[in-house]
């Protein structure tokens, strides 16, 4: 029963984590609707194991049946977005042939126009932010900065969340050794702070003798 406990908790940690990043990246986009005036915000994230974009947080029109929602990887403004890493500005979309129609009457909401950004983490491409049909034309110079830092706030919510997902399946996958670590660590952290240290030393001891048993 303790072990089970100890599991549970730190499967709750890692969800309540995945969580709190769900919700940053749904107030970013809330945000950036309101300040673009905009009908509609959202942050796709590319998974890159199904070669697909999928609607990780959605403000306004389908913002109540769009999460989850997934489309291959390179279709339309997104897609191009995410294939060339450079944002985007299309005030007349019925008129641009990377324009993917018929992917946005699935959504629900065909835009008229739109501005999107790659989402970057160094040179990695996590997925894109789209403002669609926001209250004003053309894109001045002082609204370029200011998606751009909603870009890297987006960036840094969607590369947490990445994380967390990955650490829930760790979590999922490793079953005893999740309790083993997790004992570890805080018995580790109950010691006196002299005997934590030696205790550590001798961890990184110990991983410098596996590691070397490894590579002979």
């Amino acid at each position: 029963m303790p072990d089970d406990n100890l599991r549970a908790a730190v499967a709750a940690g890692v969800v309540g984590a995945e969580e709190a990043h769900r919700a940053l990246l749904q107030s970013i986009v809330e945000v950036a609707r309101a300040i673009f005036g905009a009908k509609a915000s959202s942050v796709f994230l590319l998974d890159t194991d199904t070669d697909e974009l999928v609607f990780e947080a959605v403000s306004g029109e389908g913002e109540d049946h769009l999460i989850g929602m997934r489309i291959p990887s390179g279709t339309g403004i997104a897609g191009w977005v995410v294939v060339t890493r450079q944002p985007l500005v299309v005030d007349d979309l019925h008129n641009d042939p990377r324009f993917a129609r018929s992917v946005a009457e699935r959504t629900g909401y065909v835009p008229n126009g739109l501005m999107a950004v790659p989402l970057l983490a160094e040179d990695r491409a996590l997925g894109v932010l789209q403002v669609l049909d926001r209250a004003s034309a053309g894109f001045s110079l002082e609204e370029m900065e200011l998606l751009g830092l909603f870009a890297n706030q987006a960036a840094i919510a969607l590369e947490l969340l990445q994380r967390a997902r990955r650490a829930a399946r760790a979590v999922a996958d490793a079953g005893g050794d999740v309790v083993a670590a997790a004992r570890l660590a805080t018995t580790l952290e109950a010691l006196p702070e002299e005997r934590r240290d030696a205790a550590s030393r001798l961890l990184v001891a110990l991983a410098d003798v596996l590691r070397a048993d490894t590579q002979t």
